[in-house]
């Protein structure tokens, strides 16, 4: 008998197009309320997809965004997803003090919770943005109530990154509060990123479906791969005045994200967070 495939963690960063970070020299949050959002319709989509090929997901979901649709977040509830926080208005943890930090973290858990009607009990930070020097973020999720992050990334970047963090889910500074990176294969004795975001983009999709086949087979492991609406949105607005390096990283193959999606949830089998790394570390 052939052993049952290995489940991994399908997760969408809710934000809309211009509230990511590269674009906040550009784009103030006292503008956002004065553009049209996508991300509802892009969210659907998403819903549809995940539907058809039967995957659940984990939806790490700004304040901002589910304030101002709540039928949106209740519809990704109703559809058996799991509902996480991503922040109120994708500040960076790195930019904030403690305070702030706290603020944001117990804001945005109470709305989500209010709105979804189901205990929120996952973060992903904006951007990745706890790393070494802000460490005193995974003790503020812990007392908010939180029981994992998903905000220290493996590689190096140069707006993120601890290389040399684990790899696999592990309780840093000795806490209860359980870290669960984004996926990354080792190649050449460095961390080749492997969970999606522009690199998804960038890679060819069989070189992206080695690395998760390699990920389960080998190592035997569940991998954890994000997205965000925008990605699977060609016809979004065009940013003026940003680097060349921004426009490639930002619009690089985003008409064919929806069907690399759509693949991964045909060759790998999908689940929410909470179901597959909780369950594992309890």
């Amino acid at each position: 008998m052939n052993p049952l495939p290995i489940r991994n963690a399908m997760t969408v960063d809710v934000e809309d197009y211009f509230q990511v970070s590269a674009f906040a020299p550009h784009i103030s949050r006292e503008s956002w309320t004065s553009i049209s959002c996508r991300v509802e319709f892009n969210i659907d989509r998403i819903l549809a997809l995940l539907d058809e090929e039967g995957a659940q997901a984990t939806f790490f979901t700004l304040g901002w965004i589910a304030d101002r649709y709540p039928a949106m977040v209740k519809r990704i509830v109703a559809s058996g997803h799991e509902l996480a926080s991503h922040g109120w208005a994708h500040q960076r943890v790195s930019d904030q003090e403690p305070h702030e930090f706290r603020d944001d973290i117990t804001r945005s858990k109470m709305l989500l919770e209010d709105i979804g009607g189901q205990q929120v009990i996952g973060y992903r930070a904006p951007s990745f943005s706890i790393g070494r020097h802000n460490q005193w973020a995974l003790d503020l999720l812990q007392e908010a109530g939180y029981r994992y992050s998903s905000s220290i990334y493996p590689i190096q970047h140069d707006h993120y990154g601890i290389p040399d963090a684990p790899r696999f889910a592990y309780y840093p500074r000795d806490s209860d509060l359980l870290e669960v990176p984004i996926t990354t294969v080792r190649v050449f004795k460095r961390n080749i990123p492997a969970g999606g975001g522009g690199y998804f983009r960038l890679w060819p999709y069989p070189v992206s479906r080695w690395f998760l086949q390699r990920l389960n087979r080998l190592e035997k492991r569940s991998a954890i791969f994000y997205f965000h609406p925008w990605e699977i949105d060609h016809q979004q607005p065009r940013q003026r005045g940003i680097s060349m390096k921004t426009r490639f990283r930002h619009y690089h193959n985003l008409h064919r994200m929806e069907d690399r999606v759509r693949a991964l949830t045909r060759d790998f089998k999908w689940d929410r967070v909470d179901r597959i790394f909780l369950e594992r570390h309890a």
